[in-house]
């Protein structure tokens, strides 16, 4: 136990560390130079200059936007695979992202206001018919969600959705920024970005800490959680309500962002154990890292332009899936 202690708090600090590094570069890095003096300024000693408003206005919502997106990522994949029992769960393999992003689409082709509000409304409707959807399959005993049960599944649910999600923008004459939500990415993030996630996120990982010891004994399987006492189908649809808002929210700010759901809990709980007590929160600090450094290259890798986010997460993710879906079967 003492051994387990020291590990996470290692795993805690040194991820401290380098999101402390990622947000510092983050607010400096682009195209428009910025040295501390104006961070420093930006915050403590504002005045309405290019750099402090391109800091304060633009750089830190964003860069706080994406610390908190990749950490409700993190989170609700391990949330899933922990109800699941399944290391290839996760919300944009399950089609949950896909869901929101198609639901999204249509109010673009409607002609929908796109303000804060509207979208996060559009993504939690999408979200929530796709968790119906998802709990069809993860409802029954765990045993029975099969890695090929679930890999086919989620394959079909997204796969129809995005293709749902290209005709309507072909149709509605709204490709181009249909495609950018498909594709990911924080361009446009504001200060009610950030309130939004900050808000979902937060709430949604303090329920997810407090549902974590219910977690770790559904994770040993449904038998044995009936033997202790627990309904294992009120664990997996309480998780699931957990996860729609927050994953309604990430896709609100941070569009379709894929794998990171996948990546992070793997790490945590090849290195921390099965414990969820401690996996849920450290997901939530390793997705923030991840997707941190995943926007600065996003940003800096074609300076001026902008490449999309979720190039990087899936270049990273999809040998990522292989190796444990190959794992998994054997």
């Amino acid at each position: 136990m003492k051994q387990s202690n020291k590990l996470t708090i290692i795993f805690v600090i040194c991820s401290f560390v380098l999101l402390v590094g990622g947000l510092v570069l983050a607010v400096r890095l682009g195209s428009v130079h910025i040295t501390f003096k104006d961070i420093w300024n930006s915050i403590f000693n504002y005045n309405e200059t290019l750099e402090l408003m391109l800091v304060r206005d633009v750089r830190i919502p964003r860069a706080l936007s994406v610390l908190i997106t990749g950490g409700i990522l993190g989170v609700t994949g391990a949330m899933l695979q922990g109800i699941t029992r399944n290391p290839i769960a996760e919300p944009s393999i399950l089609g949950i992202s896909q869901g929101a992003t198609l639901v999204i689409a249509i109010f673009y082709a409607a002609g929908i206001g796109i303000t804060t509000r509207n979208v996060m409304i559009a993504s939690f409707i999408g979200a929530f018919i796709t968790g119906i959807i998802v709990l069809s399959f993860i409802s029954k005993k765990a045993n029975n969600n099969s890695i090929t049960k679930i890999l086919l599944a989620g394959t079909a649910i997204s796969t129809f959705f995005i293709s749902l999600t290209t005709v309507i923008g072909l149709l509605s004459n709204q490709s181009q920024m249909i495609g950018f939500w498909v594709s990911g990415g924080f361009r446009n993030a504001t200060w009610s970005d950030f309130k939004l996630v900050f808000i979902i996120g937060i709430l949604g990982l303090i329920i997810a800490i407090l549902l974590s010891p219910k977690i770790n004994i559904l994770n040993l399987g449904d038998d044995v959680a009936i033997g202790l006492g627990e309904n294992p189908e009120r664990i997996r649809f309480i998780t699931l309500m957990t996860m729609i808002p927050m994953c309604a929210a990430a896709v609100a700010v941070g569009k379709n962002i894929a794998f990171v759901g996948l990546i992070i809990p793997q790490i945590v709980r090849k290195t921390l154990g099965e414990d969820y007590r401690r996996n849920i929160p450290c997901s939530f600090l390793l997705g923030s890292v991840l997707l941190t450094y995943a926007d600065i290259a996003a940003r800096m890798l074609f300076d001026p332009y902008e490449t999309p986010i979720g190039i990087f997460t899936v270049l990273i993710g999809i040998p990522f899936f292989i190796s444990v879906a190959r794992k998994e079967r054997g």
